[in-house]
């Protein structure tokens, strides 16, 4: 999400909370017994909140958490009368009218259209907590008014001013949204965004996750922060916890790049730490607080994100299905396709397409984002993001109508941060479109225009129609300059295929990534059908309506509704989403089975993906050997996955195969596997084996294992009805193998010997299997990023 950064952003810190959640446990014990004296005992709180909890939504904080406050008994969002799926806009802090720019504030939001309101951002401060800036004058968060401006009166029953005291303004008057701090973001992941606009890169996110100790000091100051300023929970959106160099903010990679190896340990830590800390606080207050994540689309940040195991985590993920394509290089496409259409340049470049391991598979698409998740967590718990704004380019050469075209920067010296020759790619950097077709732009340090063609969809409007707005100068252009003036015409043109506009002016070889009715009232219908639980926008001021009487009488797009309109319309009626994460029924009797995936090579050396999978049997029985186990990855990636471990792992049944043009056809690759009939698995026991996939997955789901004519689902996957302390298990006996696996067979680990990917060798009674080519690296003790993979003993 490369959020705007070049607007002041301030928020304060956080008090203790007030008296509420303790009237209310008062109020919640007084009318259970009066229930229980009236001959009627209240219904167990434990089941009750059980039967009300999303399926896969984490269930270990050991307490009672009030789902029901948030979830039917289906596990379904309550999102009032008015929507069967989520709205969520975010809402950002720096369109005040400071600097005479116009203002966006709490009380423009349509807050009939939309479900939950995402405001940006906080960051984490220097004593890591959550703050919205140091507390002073003039800080939009709590401190800022604006007494001409009908509606933005202040709530004068809240003890603070602000966009806060706003929006619980105006939540009081429309109390089915739910309002959340965003954390973090593009400019505030690794740093501060100080309030004279420079910016802190003091670690942020990277240096949080060092320590348990400091991720602790971070969730408690949360939980503080939403309670005194109303919020109904915390979005984390870091950007990004990936091991692939140079991803994420270039002012960190001074931080991203060296701790990349570990940074997916420390999202996990915090993600579970923020959730138990939430919960509990949920159960002390009484009301649900949700944790929520905006996540990354790109097939090559994910491909360094292991398998993303903080989905288990969130009540919902917000996809960022955009930033797709941009002037970071030189490749011309869309901004948010759909689907792909088998003719990405960029893909091109990288030969994925010709890549028979790819299997044709396009990734760099809505839809492919969508199946990655969608392997490890229900439909309904993952939101389509969508682009309230532009991207584009200059100097296009090529394509059709610019589309799959070619725009390098003419100089590769001048290359931004963080592209070209500044990070060692290859690939050239973009020559991003700028003046009057890159209204909202970002400015360097010294004041520089960021060319890279971003625009609020009502100034494309405007291009699209040629009105020229009278607002310009509101944004720091200059209607004199010549590259502030609108020349030539913006043709509309649109691939319904990818489901992605454009606007092409020819005479300046201008291309600019569109979003309109068209698209949207597509991707809505996609959400609709394919039972997304919703969107997620990207950002609320960028949606337009046509103001007659504004710009002397000639009237102008600006600000206003018409795509959360299109959205809505096409969203009203649309059946309950999908709540379950399998497409089928799955076993009633659960068994206390941990999976987990470790050994992932670093960024783009994780190729192809093979790391190790453990199974940890945490029952009190034995999963005898010939016992099968299956489970469901995300169709992301091809059917091939294998294991190279000897057990003869394979897919039984694909959701899909060959390439995804005009989107995946199906849900999930089906896999199974048998534990040999030597290798039983002990209460606490462990079987260990190395797999292989070529595209990301996210953790695969809906785990089986089936032996002595029972079959049963996992405690991994936290299904519906097995909440609580204890998860219930089946307590029959089965016999322990005695059979004793083999003596290794492999040849000795031998120090001068030259080993290359993929040979095994045995050393120390373990196998092992060299991830790339290796002399003189004793198996055992390269650690879990090292060169050897333990293949478990022999």
């Amino acid at each position: 999400m490369m959020h705007q950064i070049d607007r002041r952003r301030g928020l304060l810190t956080h008090r203790s909370a007030g008296l509420t959640a303790a009237v209310l446990a008062v109020v919640t014990v007084v009318v259970a017994a009066l229930l229980t004296l009236a001959g009627s005992p209240p219904r167990s709180h434990a089941a009750e909140h059980e039967e009300c909890r999303p399926d896969g939504l984490y269930s270990g904080s050991g307490v009672d958490v009030p789902y029901c406050d948030v979830y039917d008994t289906d596990g379904r969002e309550k999102l009032g009368s008015a929507h069967s799926r989520r709205v969520i806009g975010y809402f950002t802090s720096w369109r005040t009218g400071a600097n005479g720019a116009p203002t966006y504030l709490a009380s423009d939001i349509p807050w009939n259209k939309v479900t939950h309101i995402n405001y940006a951002f906080g960051h984490i401060d220097e004593q890591n907590r959550l703050s919205a800036g140091e507390d002073h004058p003039g800080n939009p968060a709590t401190d800022m008014e604006w007494p001409d401006v009908p509606g933005a009166e202040m709530d004068p029953s809240l003890p603070y001013k602000g966009h806060f005291n706003l929006l619980n303004k105006y939540k009081k008057q429309n109390p089915d949204v739910k309002t959340l701090i965003a954390v973090g973001g593009w400019a505030e992941t690794g740093g501060i965004l100080e309030p004279d606009g420079t910016r802190n890169p003091t670690g942020g996110f990277y240096k949080l996750t060092e320590s348990q100790a400091s991720i602790d000091t971070f969730a408690d100051s949360a939980v503080d922060f939403i309670r005194e300023y109303g919020f109904d929970g915390v979005d984390i959106d870091y950007e990004y916890a990936t091991s692939a160099q140079f991803a994420g903010h270039p002012e960190d990679y001074w931080i991203s790049n060296e701790r990349r190896g570990e940074l997916m340990e420390g999202y996990v830590a915090l993600m579970r730490t923020l959730r138990e800390k939430l919960d509990a606080a949920s159960a002390e207050d009484g009301t649900y607080y949700e944790l929520t994540a905006a996540v990354s689309a790109s097939g090559w940040i994910l491909r360094g994100a292991e398998t993303y195991q903080v989905t288990q985590y969130l009540d919902f993920a917000n996809m960022m299905t955009y930033d797709l394509h941009g002037s970071w290089n030189q490749f011309v496409g869309p901004n948010a396709a759909l689907y792909d259409a088998g003719n990405d340049n960029e893909l091109e470049y990288w030969d994925v397409y010709d890549t028979p391991v790819y299997d044709g598979i396009g990734h760099l698409n809505g839809d492919w984002a969508y199946h990655y998740f969608r392997g490890a967590m229900q439909a309904g718990r993952i939101n389509l993001g969508l682009p309230f704004y532009t991207r584009g380019w200059q100097d296009v050469s090529g394509g059709t109508n610019g589309l799959w075209g070619e725009a390098p920067l003419p100089d590769q010296d001048q290359c931004p941060p963080g592209t070209g020759g500044n990070v060692g790619s290859e690939v050239p950097c973009g020559n991003g479109a700028i003046g009057i077709d890159n209204l909202w732009h970002d400015e360097t340090a010294a004041g520089d225009e960021v060319p890279s063609g971003v625009n609020p969809m009502w100034h494309a409007k405007n291009l699209e129609e040629g009105i020229t707005p009278d607002y310009l100068e509101d944004y720091g252009l200059d209607p004199n300059e010549e590259k502030n003036q609108i020349t030539g015409d913006y043709a509309r043109h649109y691939d319904s295929t990818l489901v992605a506009p454009w606007l092409w002016n020819e005479q300046k070889s201008v291309f600019l990534s569109t979003e309109d009715e068209e698209s949207l009232a597509t991707k809505a219908r996609y959400v609709a059908d394919e039972g997304l639980g919703g969107v997620m926008i990207w950002e609320l001021a960028g949606d337009y309506a046509f103001d007659q009487d504004a710009n002397g009488g000639e009237g102008q797009y600006f600000m206003g509704t018409t795509l959360l309109d299109t959205i809505n319309a096409e969203l009203s009626g649309a059946a309950p989403y999908g709540n379950t994460k399998a497409n089928g029924t799955m076993p009633s009797e659960v068994l206390d089975v941990d999976v987990e995936f470790t050994d992932f090579a670093l960024g783009d050396n994780n190729y192809p993906i093979n790391p190790t999978m453990t199974i940890t049997n945490n029952s009190d029985q034995t999963i005898p050997g010939g016992a099968t186990i299956e489970f469901d990855y995300g169709t992301s990636a091809p059917g091939s996955m294998i294991d190279q471990s000897g057990m003869g792992l394979s897919v039984t049944e694909r959701g899909h195969s060959g390439p995804n043009v005009g989107g995946l056809d199906g849900d999930f690759q089906h896999v199974s596997l048998t534990v040999p009939s030597w290798q039983s698995v002990p209460a606490g026991g462990t079987l260990s084996l190395q797999v292989r996939y070529y595209l990301p997955i996210a953790t695969p789901s809906n785990f089986t294992v089936t032996f002595g004519g029972q079959s049963y689902a996992i405690t991994a996957d936290y299904p519906r009805g097995s909440g609580g302390d204890t998860p219930p298990t089946s307590t029959s006996s089965t016999p322990t193998s005695t059979t004793q696996p083999p003596a290794c067979t492999e040849p000795a680990w031998s120090e001068t010997t030259v080993y290359n990917g993929g040979e095994t060798v045995s050393h120390d009674g373990h196998r092992w299997r060299a991830k790339w080519w290796t002399q003189g690296e004793e198996p055992g003790t390269t650690g879990q990023w090292g060169v050897w993979t333990d293949l478990g003993p022999c």
